[in-house]
C-alpha cells in the first residue's frame, strides 16, 4: 500500500467529533466498533439504529420526537424517515442567539461586515413576519437570484421557518436560465438584486429579473436588496412600487418574535436544479429533515465542525454546496460568504480571505485548485495558514496533481479532503474523515448511513475495479422527488431504472485498496473505443501534468464504427499546439493511462462550456461535434463557447 501524505495524531483522533460519536453509539447500542469500516457496516446494515443514534447525538431539535425511525426500509425509492418526527429546518439552525459571529461577509470590493447570531435571529424573524402578511404560507414557493450575501440566508431561513419552499440561483444565470427554473416551480415571491460586482466590473440585472418577473404571473412581490449602491437610491426608501419592495423597508417595520412552523420529515424544504444540458432542468425537491440531519451528519462527524471553527466555501447561490455551507449554523460556527470572482484583485485573494479571517475549514472546487497551480499561486511561501485545519476540494475529481500541489504549495500539516456527492442528494456519498488518514487521488471514504458499492454492467459487486457508482440503500437525504412529476416517472428514470430498488448516481468510480475511492468521471461521459472503457478524469490527470495547458475537454467521437479519443485543450496565452506538444501529450497519456485511450485529436481552443457550477460539460461538447442540437444552453455558464467545437476540419480527417 502507497504511503499516505497526511496522517491526523493521536491527540486529533481522541478529541474528534467522530470519536466521541463512536463511543456514544457503543454506549447506546452495546456494540463494539474496532475502526471506521466497522462503524460504517454497522451504519448501513443497521440504518434504523444509526440513524437514531445520530439523531440523539446530533441533538437534532424536534417538537414531535422520533418514535420510529424508518418505514418501508428495504423500498428504494419509497422509504419513509422519521414518519411521527414533527420539526423545522430554521429553527435547528437558529438555535444560537447569542453575539457569536454567524457571518463574516465579503464582497470582491473588500466590502465586509458581519452578522451575529443574534443579529440573524431578529433579521429573520423580520423577514418572516412581512412574508406572512403577503399569504406566504406553508408549501408556497419563494425564490432568489442573489449573490452569496447574508441576505439570501436570511429569505430562506425566513421561508423554511413558515413552512415555505425555497429555491435559488446566482445573478449571473441568464433570463432564459432562471425563468426555465422559477417558471416551472411558480414562486410568489422573488428577492433580487439590482447589481453585483464580478472580476471588477459592475453587472446591472435589474432589467433582467423584470423581465422574468414579467414572463412569471405567480410572482406578487419583487424584494430588492441593495448590493453595492450606497447611498441607497430614492426608489429603496419607498415601501411598494407596483408590486415592487425593498430589504430594508422590511427590515424597518415592526415585528413578532419567530414561530417555527412544526413539520413533517419530508415537508418540502428546497427546490435545486440539476445542470444538465439534456432539456429543461430538472427541479429536484429535498425535504426538511433529511437535509438537516444529513448535512449535521457530514458537518459534525466527516469535517469535525464546532462553534470555534470558520467555514469558508466559495460558492454560489446557484450550487448546492451553498445549502450545504449555510447548515453549519446547526453547528453554532461562524460563517464567511464570499461573493465575486475567486481570482480578483489577484490569483491569491482566497488565501488572502483565509488567512485574515482565520479560517480553519476552507472549501473549493478542484478547478480552481488546478488552476491556482497554474498561476503559481504559493500559499506556503507567501500566507500565514496557521489555523487552516482542513481544506475541502469537490465540483470535479481532485487529481493526483492536485494533491501533491496542496501538500507541496499550500499547507503540508492540513488535512485535504476531496468529496463526492451531488445536487441528487444535497450532500456527499463519499467525503472526509477526520480519524483516516489521507492518500494521493483518494476520496478518503463512504459516509456513514451511505451503502456505497461500485457495481459492474451486470449489477455485480466489484471490491477492485472500475465501474458504476450506486447506493444500495435508502438515505434520508434521497429527494422527495421531482417538482411536477406525475407518479415519480422522471425520478425513477433517473436514478433506479437501470438496476431496480439501487440507487445509480452516474459517476465512474472504484474503491481502493486502502478503503477509499477515486471518481474517474460521469458515466455517461466514459470513453470506450474499442470496448475498452476509461473515465475522462483519467486523462485529465495526465494533462494536468503540463503547464503549457489551463483547460481541457475530452470526448469520443463515433469514427468507422468504432469510437475515438478527441483531446481539446486551451493553452496559455504564450503557447501554441505544435507538433512536440501534441506528441509529448500523447506520449503521456499512452503511458500512464492508457494506449487503447490515447487521443486520436489534440485540437486547440480558446475556451471550455462549463456548467454555473464550473463543472466540464463534455456531453454539450460531444453532442455540438456530431451536429446535435444542445438542448439546455441555458445550463451552461459560457454557451457561446460551443461555437468552437462546431464543424471542425479536423473532426471530418482520419
Amino acid at each position: 500500500m502507497k504511503e499516505p501524505l497526511w496522517t491526523p495524531s493521536s491527540q486529533a483522533i481522541s478529541a474528534s467529533n467522530l470519536t466521541k460519536f463512536t463511543q456514544y453509539a457503543a454506549a447506546q447500542t452495546g456494540r463494539e466498533f474496532a475502526d471506521y469500516p466497522a462503524l460504517h457496516t454497522w451504519s448501513v446494515s443497521q440504518p434504523e439504529e444509526f440513524w437514531q443514534t445520530y439523531w440523539a447525538f446530533g441533538e437534532i431539535h424536534a417538537s414531535r420526537p422520533a418514535s420510529q425511525t424508518v418505514v418501508d426500509v428495504d423500498k428504494f425509492p419509497g422509504a419513509r424517515w422519521f414518519p411521527q418526527a414533527r420539526l423545522n429546518y430554521a429553527e435547528n439552525l437558529l438555535q444560537e442567539r447569542s453575539n457569536h459571529p454567524a457571518f463574516v461577509s465579503i464582497l470582491e470590493n473588500g466590502q465586509r461586515r458581519t452578522i451575529s447570531y443574534a443579529d440573524l435571529y431578529d433579521q429573520t424573524a423580520a423577514v418572516a413576519s412581512q412574508l406572512k402578511q403577503l399569504g406566504i404560507a406553508s408549501g408556497d414557493r419563494v425564490a432568489g437570484w442573489l449573490p452569496n450575501i447574508p441576505e439570501a440566508v436570511v429569505a430562506m431561513l425566513a421561508t423554511s421557518s413558515i413552512g415555505a419552499i425555497w429555491s435559488s440561483c446566482s445573478p449571473d444565470f441568464g433570463a432564459s436560465g432562471a425563468l426555465e427554473r422559477f417558471g416551472q416551480i411558480e414562486p410568489k415571491v422573488l428577492f433580487a438584486c439590482e447589481n453585483y460586482s464580478y472580476n471588477g466590473k459592475t453587472i446591472d440585472v435589474e432589467d433582467k429579473v423584470r423581465e422574468v418577473a414579467r414572463q412569471i404571473p405567480s410572482i406578487k412581490r419583487i424584494v430588492w436588496i441593495n448590493i453595492i449602491v450606497n447611498p441607497l437610491p430614492e426608489k429603496y426608501v419607498a415601501t411598494n412600487l407596483d408590486g415592487e419592495t425593498n430589504w430594508q423597508a422590511w427590515l424597518n417595520e415592526p415585528y413578532e418574535p419567530l414561530q417555527f412552523e412544526q413539520l413533517p420529515f419530508n415537508h418540502p424544504l428546497f427546490i435545486l436544479y440539476s445542470s444538465g444540458t439534456t432539456g429543461k432542468p430538472k427541479c429536484i425537491v429535498h425535504g426538511q429533515g433529511g437535509t438537516l440531519i444529513q448535512h449535521k451528519k457530514e458537518h459534525q462527524l466527516h469535517v469535525d465542525l464546532t462553534p470555534s471553527d470558520t467555514l469558508f466555501f466559495f460558492t454560489t447561490c446557484g450550487w448546492m454546496m451553498w445549502n450545504w455551507l449555510v447548515s453549519a449554523l446547526a453547528c453554532k460556527c461562524t460563517i464567511v460568504l464570499f461573493d465575486g470572482s475567486p481570482f480578483h484583485p489577484s490569483p491569491e485573494a482566497m488565501f488572502d480571505i483565509c488567512e485574515r479571517e482565520k479560517v480553519s475549514v476552507f472549501g473549493i472546487s478542484a478547478k480552481f485548485l488546478g488552476s491556482a497551480q497554474k498561476a503559481d499561486v504559493l500559499p506556503a511561501r507567501s500566507h500565514n495558514l496557521m489555523h487552516m485545519r482542513m481544506l475541502i476540494s469537490t465540483g470535479s475529481p481532485l487529481t493526483q496533481e492536485g494533491f501533491q500541489y496542496f501538500y507541496h504549495d499550500i499547507k503540508p500539516d492540513c488535512h485535504l479532503v476531496s468529496m463526492s456527492g451531488g445536487t441528487d442528494i444535497i450532500s456527499c456519498f463519499m467525503l472526509g474523515n477526520p480519524n483516516l488518514p489521507v492518500y494521493e487521488g483518494e476520496l478518503q471514504c463512504a459516509g456513514l448511513g451511505m451503502a456505497v458499492e461500485i457495481w459492474d454492467d451486470e449489477g455485480k459487486r466489484l471490491d477492485r475495479g472500475k465501474g458504476e457508482l450506486v447506493c444500495t440503500k435508502p438515505f434520508p437525504s434521497s429527494p422527495i422527488g421531482f417538482w411536477h412529476d406525475a407518479n415519480d416517472e422522471k425520478y425513477y428514470a433517473a436514478y433506479y431504472a437501470r438496476f431496480p430498488n439501487i440507487w445509480v448516481h452516474g459517476d465512474y468510480a472504484e474503491q481502493t485498496a486502502s478503503g477509499g475511492y477515486i471518481i474517474h468521471g460521469r458515466s455517461d461521459a466514459v470513453l470506450n473505443p474499442g470496448g475498452v472503457r476509461i473515465g475522462t478524469a483519467e486523462i485529465y490527470r495526465q494533462v494536468e501534468h503540463f503547464a503549457e495547458i489551463v483547460d481541457a475537454v475530452c470526448v469520443g467521437q463515433t469514427w468507422d464504427n468504432d469510437v475515438r479519443v478527441i483531446l481539446f485543450v486551451v493553452l496559455k496565452a504564450e503557447h501554441t499546439l505544435n507538433d512536440t506538444l501534441t506528441d509529448a501529450i500523447k506520449l503521456r497519456i499512452r503511458q500512464n493511462a492508457s494506449p487503447k485511450h490515447t487521443p486520436a485529436k489534440v485540437i486547440a481552443v480558446t475556451d471550455i462550456p462549463r456548467t454555473m457550477s464550473g463543472k466540464i460539460s463534455e456531453l454539450a461538447v460531444r453532442d455540438v461535434i456530431h451536429g446535435r442540437e444542445v438542448k439546455n444552453t441555458s445550463a451552461l455558464a459560457n454557451p457561446e463557447a460551443l461555437k468552437l467545437f462546431n464543424n471542425l476540419a479536423m473532426l471530418a480527417e482520419a
